[in-house]
């Protein structure tokens, strides 16, 4: 034992001990991941862990990964302090953002198609 406290050795051990607690802390605050999907016919989704999000928790980090599978479509989210057009017509790809939702309804649309392509869910 009095190796561990001769010299720099404290300062060492304690210096682990503090990097290994930031480490831990930082893989809890990790975001979690959503899934937008939009196309390639005139759907349009966010889901997570495969199934369709209804609601989330208000004050949460979330990774929102948007699949665009047809160039007519795009994929606008709009909620609190939130309005953003994340893929846009004639785009095909994935795009992702981080979010931290705020409480409130967002809303999610194909702007060419909103009156049949959209969808909603709620942060509480």
């Amino acid at each position: 034992m009095k190796l561990l406290f001769r010299g720099g050795s404290l300062f060492a051990l304690f210096a682990l001990l503090a990097s290994s607690f930031v480490l831990a802390s930082s893989a809890s605050a990790a975001p979690i991941t959503l899934k937008g999907t939009v196309g390639p016919g005139f759907t349009i989704s966010v889901t997570m862990n495969g199934k369709k999000v209804k609601t989330l928790k208000a004050g949460a980090t979330y990774r929102l990964i948007v699949t665009d599978r047809a160039s007519i479509h795009d994929f606008h989210l709009s909620g609190p302090g939130y309005n953003k057009v994340i893929t846009s017509d004639p785009f095909m790809g994935t795009k992702t953002v981080v979010l931290k939702l705020k409480r409130g309804t967002y809303t999610y649309r194909c702007d060419p198609h909103a009156s049949v392509m959209h969808g909603s869910f709620k942060a509480v």
